[in-house]
């Protein structure tokens, strides 16, 4: 359904997946941002879903083209990651899609993407319309979160021990600040619970309920 491409970032190029949606659209589009493992066609998928949905969508390759295959691999990439690259890539691509539709962009990511999709939205000021958060979670990811003016929607596993530890700090930040934001943890969850390709942790009527409360963040803030 769509295409890899390329396009600027603070004078180099960035890569990722684009896919466009029949027709006009909706005048809307969404940066969907990989999991640890890479930009799989996991991810693919869920950038073409969006796509049904109306948005225009590019999900930006942050490991230039390789895709992890094993849990160890894919742990040495996610803590290799250059965090300053890829703001730069997210920049960029949020740039390009703000450009194309000359609306706010949604950002949204999942696992590592998750973290990285409320850094961007952190980052990008007013150009960052809406913030969905999937579980998110990396260790060298830091928020400004004075900067942050999109509405945040945070979507957890109640078993994630990994992530669900910051929530507290996260909410403390936010509801301090008087920023508008809703968590939603799913009962009997866990970690990756969204991945349909993820045979021991997927929940089909969680995820169902945790996309339409996306779609409907989306359509309420972009």
């Amino acid at each position: 359904m769509g295409e890899m491409i390329t396009y600027t970032t603070n004078g180099r190029e960035g890569t990722g997946y684009l896919t466009r949606p029949e027709g006009n659209g909706n005048g809307k589009s969404v940066i969907v941002i990989q999991e640890w493992n890479g930009l799989n066609d996991h991810i693919k998928d869920v950038a073409d879903r969006f796509a049904r949905q109306g948005y225009l969508a590019l999900a930006p390759d942050h490991y230039h083209g390789v895709i992890a295959e094993e849990p160890d691999e894919a742990g040495k990439m996610f803590m290799a990651l250059n965090i300053k690259e890829t703001e730069e890539e997210l920049r960029g691509g949020i740039e390009f899609l703000f450009e194309e539709t000359n609306n706010p962009v949604g950002v949204t990511g999942f696992c590592m993407g998750g973290a990285l999709a409320l850094f961007a939205a952190c980052q990008n000021g007013s150009k960052v319309g809406a913030c969905v958060d999937f579980y998110g979670i990396h260790p060298n990811v830091e928020y400004d979160w004075d900067s942050l003016t999109a509405p945040l929607l945070g979507i957890w596993a109640e078993h994630d021990d990994m992530v669900n530890p910051q929530l507290p700090d996260f909410a403390r930040e936010l509801a301090s600040r008087k920023h508008d934001f809703h968590f939603k943890t799913y009962a009997g969850t866990s970690h990756a619970f969204f991945n349909d390709t993820n045979t021991e942790g997927h929940d089909v009527d969680a995820s169902t309920d945790a996309w339409d409360l996306a779609l409907n963040w989306f359509e309420k803030y972009l």
